[in-house]
């Protein structure tokens, strides 16, 4: 039986499994942090992982599929995630970085075939034992380690997370003060270390207190810039988002209930998918055991 989203929003637990994925992106950002940028706004989390997943797919009957430029722009541009050019710089931005290689025998080919690096797979299979564990936490469940017994279930549970995320609009757009970080450079890994951070025994009816924020050291540490940074920041305190104890010196930061609360209902989304594709990627390898 899996969880639905409205489950695991309704889940009183469901906000700890939250702060403890948030805590597993922050020790993959210190393990490989050019990599985990590819993860740090909705827009690059969204190509990554179609990009990924067109990789999988691939049919070697079907010469026009896997992973090509066109492919995945047809699949990107076709959801409006982004534009042809958003697509193009992004393939060779993972190439420069080899966090993607010619498919070998690929390379003077049209159309021309990506495959991710090592890395890449480490840290893809990463990303899912981190949200499968996360579920864990939420029933005693043994998801984390019957994925890490069985790295085969990469093969299924990959392709069908990232395709049910790309077509549903409750997932692909997030909601407005979501939005407001996951849409920005970066913005994915400062709200996961707000939330990894913020103080979830808190007493106070709006809002849990994240502690010392340094805008200077948070943005060297993302590789981002301090003004925009400080832009964002700025636009999610004007909403009611996140606020500071110690106004005018900026110090010490609070994050609202309000915005945990839509972040958690968004987050539930995803979640859902990775345990329904989990459940049907075990059942699959179950049946063909038998």
């Amino acid at each position: 039986m899996t969880f639905t989203a409205a489950q695991l929003a309704g889940n009183p637990s469901f906000l700890m499994s939250i702060r403890f994925l948030a805590g597993q992106m922050r020790d993959m950002f210190d393990a490989g942090p050019r990599l985990a940028r590819l993860l740090a706004s909705h827009q690059r989390w969204l190509l990554t992982q179609t990009a990924y997943a067109l990789n999988l797919e691939y049919d070697p009957r079907d010469p026009t599929s896997g992973f090509t430029a066109v492919r995945l722009t047809a699949r990107i541009t076709g959801h409006k995630v982004a534009s042809r050019n958003t697509v193009l710089a992004f393939i060779e931005e993972l190439f420069t970085y080899r966090f993607i290689v010619h498919t070998p025998g690929d390379e003077r080919r049209r159309p021309r075939h990506f495959e991710p690096a090592d890395v890449s797979h480490q840290a893809m299979f990463a990303w899912i034992l981190g949200n499968l564990a996360a579920l864990d936490l939420l029933d005693g469940g043994q998801r984390a380690v019957f994925f890490q017994a069985n790295p085969s279930l990469m093969r299924l549970v990959q392709p069908r997370i990232a395709r049910h995320c790309l077509e549903d609009a409750a997932w692909r757009e997030p909601p407005e003060q979501v939005a407001l970080f996951l849409w920005t450079e970066a913005g994915g890994l400062v709200v996961d270390n707000f939330i990894a951070r913020m103080d979830i025994e808190s007493r106070e009816p709006d809002r849990f207190s994240v502690g010392r924020v340094e805008t200077r050291a948070l943005a060297a540490d993302f590789m981002m810039s301090r003004t925009h940074l400080q832009r964002v920041l700025a636009k999610a305190a004007q909403r009611g988002c996140v606020g500071w104890y110690d106004e005018p010196r900026k110090t010490h930061l609070w994050i609202s209930r309000d915005f945990v609360e839509e972040y958690c209902a968004w987050q539930s989304v995803k979640f859902a998918y990775v345990d329904e594709a989990f459940e049907w990627a075990k059942a699959q390898i179950e049946d063909m055991a038998v």
